[in-house]
């Protein structure tokens, strides 16, 4: 499908009066990941929360499949279809597993978009049925990371938002969300910022790279790699 589901179209973002996102513009289509990559610093947590509606731009605007979000609140924004993965997981220790998943979920969505159940979750991630009655303060990082990402599908996202989901994650966690984002994407429309530049291209189908709130390259990732020598200065990726 060629028709854009999530279009930022300059957007200018500001922390008070610090001005920290310049014109920003992305384009995501339907069954695509499109990756923000740059430095600590660059801006790609503060797109996230403008798209989310946590910081929302000052002009510009942010349009899913052509309805505009911009002046919508954090939780209209949800409900019209995007989910968020936050920096840092952020799931709810003191509730189970089973009770995190439950407190998200969203039966009633408009038609046409993808309901999910709790058993849709736990045939992406086995383990958290088989700690579904443990409070999620006692799960490993990896597994609250999988927590973290059940959650948000459980509000049947048409787009999924996912912030460092890597950080912290040992190798072979890592490998197993690179293969758990490859899955998701053909049912979801992905961004993903993260710091891992091997997982990063593992799954991104499109890049978009910002250096002091500007986007210094937007393109697919086949151009990004190929023109990463001269793209490597504003990179702070492993």
């Amino acid at each position: 499908m060629d028709t854009e589901l999530l279009a930022v179209r300059r957007i200018n973002a500001y922390y008070a009066d610090s001005h920290v996102l310049h014109d920003v513009s992305i384009s995501l289509k339907p069954g695509r990941l499109l990756t923000l990559l740059g430095r600590n610093g660059a801006g790609k947590s503060t797109c996230i929360n403008a798209i989310v509606g946590f910081l929302p731009p000052r002009s510009g605007s942010v349009m899913l499949d052509g309805a505009a979000l911009e002046k919508c609140s954090p939780e209209q924004i949800s409900r019209a279809g995007i989910g968020l993965v936050p920096q840092g997981r952020r799931v709810f220790g003191s509730l189970t597993v089973r009770e995190n998943l439950d407190v998200a979920a969203r039966r009633q969505t408009p038609a046409g978009r993808r309901v999910w159940s709790r058993e849709d979750v736990n045939q992406i991630f086995p383990r958290l049925h088989e700690r579904r009655d443990q409070l999620a303060a006692s799960l490993s990082g990896g597994e609250q990371q999988m927590l973290a990402i059940g959650r948000a599908l459980m509000t049947n996202p048409r787009v999924l938002l996912l912030d460092e989901p890597s950080e912290g994650l040992a190798p072979q966690i890592v490998r197993e969300l690179g293969n758990v984002l490859e899955r998701l994407k053909s049912e979801i429309a992905i961004v993903l910022v993260e710091q891992n530049l091997g997982l990063a291209m593992k799954v991104a189908d499109d890049v978009v790279l910002l250096n002091t709130g500007r986007v210094v390259f937007s393109g697919s990732s086949d151009d990004f790699q190929a023109q990463q020598a001269q793209l490597q200065s504003h990179l702070g990726v492993s």
